[in-house]
């Protein structure tokens, strides 16, 4: 995160760029109200200056006593004495002076402005910004011009009055409206009282603008590096150019040098990646991550994009990585492509493989390489009938496995018979064309070869909907059923390759589609109808979904032969599903899944979660699957306020199988009122016998600066479904009904 001081000096700004009065008329007294004048200031705005007593001095001074105030639109100068020359347009407040302007302050015994050249100075100003409740002080203001102020020996906090847990504190702050810029001396960060940061000069943004500069420095701890020190260093080069350079140390392996450099043209944009840690002092060998992401638009219609990933060694993430996301990486994608878009025809052209990072403890097989890999589809309507045309062309390169290449064809058209808003029907006729070659590492001399296959579907379903009043509440009540039927006639596949197919999934998408495999390799033989059932209760006003219901099986003809992990039901009925999920109240939600083998009268998968959120900052989520002979698991997390401030956070993911816990967080928050701070530690896994242990500590200073590890931040959104970060402007908001 970058320093971001600039919410003094706007307010320092704003306070003082217009005070600028004068006055020509001698004063008027009147008897019966406070004496005033209303005076014009050199730049012809009309002021106005009362106070308990008004005196004109001669010709040029006009002298303000006893609650005098001078206002001017919607700023003014409040003082126990005011005292202003006409002549030269100067003015002079002593005794508890106070500037303000649209809510925010500045304070100090004594103010000297000239209103023609906005130049002047005052002594121990005290400030107050309204927008985010920051507050400091200074020995001296001094005001250069409208555009440029100075300040020595300032301070600056967002604590309120009275708690003063952190402050900077600079020897000399400058700041520049013309570039929207301010510079620091000599500036440092207390936190109760210990200095935590130093640096001699940094300069930071006004507004939003990037510049270059020192980012906040992170720290952190793992069990494979070590302590870690990071101090990353932004470069604008340009305003759509940028760098981060970011020296990394880790005390157990040496100095890691993080540089990321992001570009942006209106016909093209990327980023690139380049990580280098030199004689990694545990793994005796040159450490190395390089990454580059780019897309550009080439013509009308034609895009290019290249993203490229790769490391010098297998264990890169296992051993660097902060993150079970990072850590679990196997295949690093290598590609680059054309994509061509007409609207009713797209043709695409890359090639693509992988660097698959194995684990010596659970080796995997590399995927195939595309090299390269050509589509040409294209989808039109015609006198109601929806024509659609695909077409892919496939050369499969691997190192030890079968190489060959694959041409499908497959056009299609379907036909809505009846189309309307609570009813449909969508018969739709395909056929698939495949072609291969072989080529090297043919070990099983399998034949140059082509199947082709008709597929024939119908879609069709029904809405009803029904309204309902449920405990004084108005509902809307829907029952969808949905039947879809598919024919594909049996082929023998047994001798075609396996480039790049799977079995789907059974769950209630795949259950809709007309091949059961994912890839082009296996058409599913089939003659089977899928029917469906779902019920939704609605709130009338909202349309917001309170409970929704499905039920789906799916009812076979035929014993299907074409299979690549293991044979399906043969009985003509495959397992049924049931899932549920909804909001049982505003905060609690239930979400449940059940797949039932009624041939083995038995559970073959079900999931159940539940997530209670009923204020920002109290999450309790639970969640167990289950899945015969390959998974048992319980995660649990939570974010809930403990005593006082503190607020607990934690996961923990336990395999049963396995016997031990896949993903585990502990960490305590302290939220106060201008600052956080966060302990958090985590263990996971990285392979198969190696896990990993991390320790964060974060100082958030409110509206200013955070001093961290490897954000915790982002680790505890990703782990605890709805973790809100406390000082977020909009935790105190009410949750959403239902999305």
């Amino acid at each position: 995160m970058r320093f971001r001081f600039k919410h003094l000096f706007i307010i320092l700004l704003f306070c003082l760029a217009h005070h600028a009065y004068a006055g020509e008329d001698l004063p008027v007294l009147n008897a019966d109200k406070t004496p005033s004048v209303l005076t014009k200031s050199s730049q012809e705005s009309p002021a106005i200056i009362e106070a308990d007593s008004l005196v004109g001095k001669g010709r040029d001074q006009i002298e303000a006593t006893g609650k005098a105030t001078l206002r001017q639109g919607a700023q003014s100068i409040r003082a126990d004495h005011l005292l202003y020359q006409q002549n030269s347009h100067e003015v002079d407040a002593q005794g508890a002076v106070v500037l303000e302007q649209d809510g925010n302050t500045m304070s100090g015994p004594h103010l000297l402005f000239n209103l023609d050249s906005h130049a002047g100075t005052m002594e121990q100003p005290q400030y107050f910004l309204k927008e985010n409740a920051a507050r400091g002080t200074a020995d001296v203001l001094h005001i250069q011009d409208s555009q440029h102020f100075s300040l020595d020996n300032a301070t600056y906090t967002t604590c309120p009055a009275g708690n003063q847990d952190w402050q900077m504190n600079m020897s000399e702050l400058e700041i520049d409206r013309d570039r929207q810029i301010g510079v620091a001396h000599s500036a440092s960060v207390d936190f109760k009282g210990v200095p935590i940061l130093y640096t001699p000069w940094m300069d930071f943004p006004l507004n939003q603008q990037r510049m270059s500069g020192f980012m906040a420095p992170t720290f952190g701890s793992t069990t494979k590096g070590g302590i870690e020190l990071t101090l990353p260093y932004y470069w604008n080069i340009a305003p759509n150019f940028d760098a981060t350079l970011a020296p990394r140390e880790i005390t157990k392996r040496g100095l890691m040098l993080n540089n990321e450099f992001r570009y942006l043209e209106p016909s093209y944009r990327g980023e690139l990646h380049v990580d280098v840690l030199p004689n990694d002092s545990l793994a005796k060998s040159n450490r190395e991550h390089y990454s580059l992401l780019h897309s550009q638009s080439l013509a009308n219609s034609l895009n290019g994009y290249v993203n490229y990933n790769r490391v010098l060694d297998d264990a890169y993430f296992r051993d660097l990585g902060n993150a079970v996301n990072v850590t679990s990486q196997a295949n690093l994608l290598q590609e680059s492509g054309l994509n061509y878009n007409t609207g009713a025809w797209t043709a695409m052209a890359r090639v693509q493989r992988y660097q698959t990072l194995q684990d010596p403890a659970a080796p995997i097989v590399a995927p195939y390489a595309r090299l390269p890999q050509l589509t040409l589809n294209a989808r039109q309507d015609y006198a109601g009938a929806n024509v659609g045309f695909a077409s892919e062309y496939v050369d499969f390169s691997h190192p030890t496995l079968v190489n060959g290449s694959r041409l499908v064809i497959n056009p299609s058209v379907s036909y809505p018979l009846v189309s309307k808003p609570a009813y449909y029907v969508t018969p739709k006729v395909a056929l698939h064309s495949t072609y291969y070659a072989m080529g090297a590492n043919n070990v099983g001399s399998l034949q140059n070869t082509s199947r082709t296959l008709p597929i024939i579907s119908v879609d069709s379903g029904v809405a009803f909907d029904r309204e309902l009043n449920l405990s004084g509440g108005d509902y809307v009540q829907t029952f969808e059923p949905r039947a879809f039927y598919v024919y594909v006639p049996y082929k023998d596949q047994s001798l075609l390759p396996v480039f790049d197919t799977a079995q789907a999934d059974f769950n209630f998408t795949n259950i809709f589609i007309e091949n059961r495999f994912f890839g082009s390799d296996r058409i599913g033989d089939a003659n089977q109808v899928t029917l469906a059932a779902t019920s939704r209760l609605q709130e009338q006003n909202t349309g917001a979904e309170r409970l929704k219901v499905i039920l789906a099986e799916r009812f076979s003809s035929i014993t299907p032969q074409v299979n690549l992990v293991a044979p399906t039901n043969s009985t003509g009925k495959s397992d049924i599903l049931l899932g549920a999920s909804g909001r049982v109240t505003n905060p609690l939600s239930l979400d449940s899944l059940v797949q039932f083998d009624p041939n083995q009268s038995h559970t073959q998968l079900y999931n159940m979660a539940a997530h209670y959120r009923p204020e920002p900052g109290k999450v309790l989520n639970l969640n167990y699957r289950f899945q015969r002979n390959t998974l048992r698991s319980v995660d649990f997390s939570t974010q809930w306020p403990l005593l006082n401030r503190w607020h607990a956070v934690g996961r923990w993911n336990y395999s049963f199988p396995d016997r031990r816990i896949l993903d585990s967080i502990a960490g305590l928050e302290y939220n106060q009122s201008c600052w956080t701070l966060r302990l958090v530690a985590q263990h996971f896994t990285t392979a198969l016998n190696e896990s990993n242990n991390i320790f964060f500590v974060q100082l958030e200073l409110n509206d200013f600066i955070n001093v961290s590890g490897s954000d915790p931040l982002i680790l505890l959104k990703q782990s605890v479904p709805g973790y809100t970060k406390l000082t977020d402007k909009t935790a105190n908001q009410p949750p959403q009904v239902l999305q």
